[in-house]
This record gives structure tokens, sequence and C-alpha cells, in this order.
């Protein structure tokens, strides 16, 4: 893949936004805040009402559709926050533009489909940028700073829960939540930052068992899931996911168990560090306070962060954190859940290229 754009220093970076629902909100305030280096310079949804929302709160244009927003402005990155599955299309559209593209999570619904938004984007010589900001949350980064310096030895087991709660209101509220095409379930959609976890944390999976079960709301997918892995590097493991727990949101935790270190990150979204013990102190040890945060804060408390690294990705100053490649992980490890589910075996990874 070559690039032919150079760096854009000179002027703010203009972004363009598709999909006005409920997370572009983050985007919006995440423009804002880096408003001396970004403008939104397009809204878009084929919702009147959203897209009349969109344009009274930021002062953007609007438009109906993705191909007009692309006839009536010049982005140099458009921003897709629409229903899961209509990612691939989209991105395909706005590399055809020669425009970089950066797509909401889950990428795809569908692992063919995450393959040729990577395709498209490397053959029209544009960046994809995959959302993944729960990989800026301190408590993250601390864990992510242990794995890299070895601190844990050799991993044993690797334990992820997602205890949350969505009503039938929520799945209601949209014609496409909850479907198959467009959403993806409980692992897929609510969970899927924490799949993210079990590659860029622990490395890559060797295979992988599932149960998934729509026990209790109305819908296509699922609302609950389990899933037993192996790892690589011999690291046993597994992720349980509800969106049934009663009455709110409980708990969204990873522990990690290894010959040399225990720890466990929980709270309501991976936002305390609630054990923390290795063999050899380090200088490290002395931030895990400070690195817990508010349950209030969780939700878009990293999109400005990842703005502020595609930003400077622009700008000439950075590598992408999470491009498109390292979005297809997840995804194919998703992927791989939903066929283990399906036809009741395990499933090796990679999956066939």
């Amino acid at each position: 893949m070559h690039l032919q754009r150079p760096p854009i220093t000179d002027r703010k970076l203009r972004f363009a936004l598709v999909g006005c629902g409920r997370i572009a909100a983050n985007h919006f305030e995440s423009i804002d805040r880096h408003g001396e280096r970004a403008e939104l310079v397009g809204v878009c949804d084929s919702d009147p009402a959203a897209l009349a929302a969109a344009v009274k709160r930021t002062g953007a244009p609007g438009f109906p559709n993705l191909t007009a927003m692309l006839a009536g402005t010049r982005p140099d990155c458009v921003v897709l926050t629409t229903p899961s599955g209509l990612h691939s299309q989209q991105t395909v559209e706005v590399a055809a533009a020669g425009i970089d593209v950066m797509t909401e999570k889950p990428m795809a619904t569908r692992w063919a489909d995450g393959q040729a938004m990577v395709r498209a984007c490397d053959e029209a010589g544009v960046r994809l940028f995959v959302v993944k900001q729960n990989r800026r949350n301190r408590t993250l980064q601390l864990l992510k700073q242990c794995m890299h310096l070895g601190r844990f030895g050799r991993i044993y087991m690797v334990n992820v829960n997602v205890f949350w709660t969505r009503p039938q209101s929520y799945y209601d509220s949209a014609e496409w939540r909850g479907t198959w095409e467009f959403d993806g379930g409980a692992l897929m959609n609510q969970a899927s930052h924490y799949v993210d976890l079990l590659d860029w944390l622990i490395g890559p999976v060797e295979s992988v068992m599932a149960y998934t079960g729509t026990l209790a709301r109305d819908i296509e997918v699922e609302d609950t899931g389990v899933a037993a892995l192996k790892w690589r590097n011999g690291a046993m493991g597994s992720i349980n996911v509800t969106m049934l727990t009663y009455p709110k949101n409980m708990e969204g935790s990873i522990t990690i168990l290894g010959e040399r270190g225990s720890v466990r990150v929980g709270g309501v979204a991976v936002n305390q560090i609630q054990h923390w013990e290795f063999d050899k102190p380090h200088e490290m040890d002395a931030g895990i306070g400070d690195a817990n945060y508010q349950t209030t804060s969780v939700y878009g408390f990293g999109h400005p962060m990842y703005y502020d690294n595609v930003i400077r990705v622009l700008r000439g100053e950075a590598a992408p954190e999470t491009d498109g490649r390292e979005g297809l992980k997840s995804l194919e490890l998703l992927i791989a859940m939903y066929l283990s589910a399906r036809d009741g075996k395990r499933i090796n990874l990679p999956l066939a290229y």
C-alpha cells in the first residue's frame, strides 16, 4: 500500500460523519475538543429528525445520504457511526473517493466484509481506522505495559466477564438493532471491545469453543454467550457475556493469572484495578490508584484520545494505533465464536483466507 497524500499541517483536518445516532455524540464532542486542529464539515443521516438534530448541534451542513455528502464536502476523513452491517459498502464508497475512513466497532458483521474493507482501502491508497477507544483507558494501558515488560512471566489463565443489561426497549428503539445483518449480538456489539483485549493483551488465539443463546430478548441475535479459548502461547481462558444482568450493568472485567503476577481489572467497564500483585515491584505500581476512574466517564472516555491519534496520523506525526488489519483480529475471533456456537465444534484460527 502506498499513500499518495502528504501530511496536512497548514489547516484544520476536516471530518465528515455518517450516522447521527447514539454514538455520534461521542464523535461530535471529540472533534469539538480538538477544535484547534480539527473541524466537522458535514453530517449525514437517512432519518430527517436525527439529521436535523445533528445539524442543530454541530452547525455542520447536513446531507440525506453518503453519496450526496461526498459530492458536497471535501473531508480528509469520513467517520462511519452507522449500523455495523453498512460499514463495508460505505467504506468501499468512501475509499473509491480517495478519502480516509474511520469506522466504529465492530468494523463489519461478516468476515468477508471486513476483508473487503481492508482490500478496498489498500487498493485506493487510503487509511482505514477502526475505533478501539477502550485501549486508551489508563487501566488497560498499564496492563499492556505489564505484558510488554513480561511482568507476568508465562500467562496461565485469562477470564473476561461482561455482565451488562440491555432491555427490550433498547432493541426496539431501531429496526436494525438485534439483527444479524446490521448489528450482531451481545458478543459482537456490546462486548466487541472486550473481545479485542483477548488478542491485543494476550496474543494470537489458537482455538475457540463457544455457546450462544437468546434467553430473554425478542431479537434475532444472542443476548448471552460464553466461549472457552486457548492461546498459541498455551494460556487458557474464557469470555462470558450477557445483556440480561438484573437490574443494571454490573461488571466489565479481565483477570490475568501468570507465573509471576495476578491482576484483575474490573468495575462496570474495566475502570477499576481491583487486584495487582507481582513478584517484583515496579515504578508503575505507584500509579494504579490514579488509573481508576469514575464510571460516569466510562462511555465516551476514550474517544477524544482516539481522535488525537487519528489527527496526529493525518498530520504526519504518528502511526495509526488501530488500523483495518488490527480491526480484523477481533472480527476474526468474533466470527470464530459464532461459527463454533452454530456448528457445535472447536474452531481453529486463523480462519481460511
